[in-house]
């Protein structure tokens, strides 16, 4: 049976309210078709913006069979390239980042500018045209100090998306941010299950002790809001709001993102173990330290949280069926400088030992799945109803996006 049969077969059964079966978490073919029919057709996350300070900085990036680079030109604009020279398709920058005056191919020293024109290769005659071997062009797009890329030959809508975050993203002022730190990991579990894992905080009172200093362990925060909006909660954001800080919750209507500016515990202004602001230099224009995190997530690659001092990024990549890469990013003020406006363990401590949590956690659900055992269990309407809505957006998604079926004529 081939991948798309076997989606089929597996989507006509599913069970609303209850996990996925094994085969979404765990198959090769899936997986592959995770790729073909989600990562290579919507808008990823890239990066933050100030990861490439100054023309000539690039950032490589991998998403299932493609390597890309990310570069900042002479005017400063951000493109995303194929790394693959047109020559004979050597890769073109082999570090994970640098900077770079030109873009030469280690190869045969194919001559690329920042923009992805070609300028020079060394004799290859007088009836060579070099306009027409350029870098191929990734959709690249900068929000508000952050960067997405879309693989598609034609991409999908973002200024939907653009519209109703710039307004929220725009009190945090991420185009005046550096990054203070940045770690990568490597989760062995299906890049479903860290999604799954993030969308709900069920498991958070008895595997994040760090987190549950400040994060509030409450489904209305949580999870997606339906219903009326708690009286807490809507006393929070008529604050937020009046002191021209977009809060409520916006869900887009395919359910792929959703914005919601949400409080923290009660005397808790920043993720730090004393619940005390991380960094006296503030990223942004929020004007009290208990204005709470602006959440942001946008399916499949990234989750994001915004307070008043710094703002954290997450990207998520698959690497294999049973393996993906967090990126965590911690951004803070440009001028902020170590030792004098942060401490760097105190700005990243608690979300390094949540990653870590959270990786056990996913690991520990993909190897019970793996068990011939294991059968798609029911949600909590109550605790994970976001849990819900993230399966319920992948499997309309995949759904829609396979070929159809063709019925011979008769």
């Amino acid at each position: 049976m081939g991948a798309e049969a076997k989606a089929r077969d597996l989507l006509s059964r599913r069970k609303s309210g209850h996990s996925l079966e094994q085969a979404f978490y765990a198959d090769a073919d899936l997986y592959q078709l995770d790729l073909e029919r989600i990562f290579y057709r919507d808008w990823l996350y890239a990066m933050p913006a100030c990861s490439l300070p100054k023309p000539g900085s690039y950032v490589t990036h991998r998403v299932g069979a493609y390597g890309l680079m990310l570069v900042r030109g002479q005017d400063r604009v951000i493109r995303a390239f194929h790394n693959t020279c047109r020559h004979r398709g050597s890769i073109l920058c082999k570090g994970a980042s640098g900077h770079v005056p030109k873009l030469v191919c280690p190869y045969h020293q194919w001559t690329y500018e920042l923009d992805g024109r070609l300028l020079w290769a060394r004799d290859m005659g007088p009836d060579f045209d070099a306009s027409k071997h350029g870098l191929k062009e990734i959709h690249c797009r900068e929000l508000a100090g952050l960067v997405y890329i879309c693989l598609a030959a034609q991409a999908p809508d973002f200024e939907a998306f653009a519209g109703q975050a710039a307004p929220y993203l725009a009190p945090h002022d991420l185009t005046n941010a550096k990054i203070a730190h940045q770690s990568t990991i490597i989760e062995e579990g299906n890049w479903k299950l860290v999604w799954e894992n993030n969308r709900e905080c069920y498991h958070c009172g008895g595997n994040h002790p760090a987190l549950c200093r400040t994060f509030p362990d409450d489904p209305a925060i949580t999870g997606i809001e339906g219903g009326a909006t708690p009286p807490h909660l809507m006393a929070h954001f008529d604050r937020c709001e009046t002191a021209g800080l977009p809060s409520r919750f916006h869900l887009a209507e395919s359910g792929q993102y959703r914005l919601a500016r949400m409080p923290l515990k009660v005397g808790a202004k920043s993720y730090t173990m004393s619940g005390d602001i991380a960094v006296r230099r503030w990223l942004g224009r929020v004007p009290f330290d208990d204005a709470g995190s602006l959440l942001k997530f946008h399916y499949p690659t990234t989750w994001n949280h915004f307070l008043p001092d710094h703002s954290i990024t997450f990207r998520v990549t698959p690497v294999g069926p049973q393996q993906t890469e967090v990126q965590t990013t911690w951004l803070v003020n440009k001028d902020a400088v170590e030792g004098v406006d942060y401490d760097l363990k105190g700005l990243t401590e608690v979300w390094e030992a949540t990653n870590d949590e959270d990786r056990r956690v996913v690991e520990d659900n993909q190897q019970g799945i793996n068990s011939p055992a294991y059968e798609p269990g029911p949600y909590s309407g109550l605790q994970e109803a976001g849990v819900s809505q993230f399966v319920d957006w992948y499997c309309d998604t995949l759904a829609s996006r396979l070929d159809p079926i063709r019925v011979a004529a008769e």
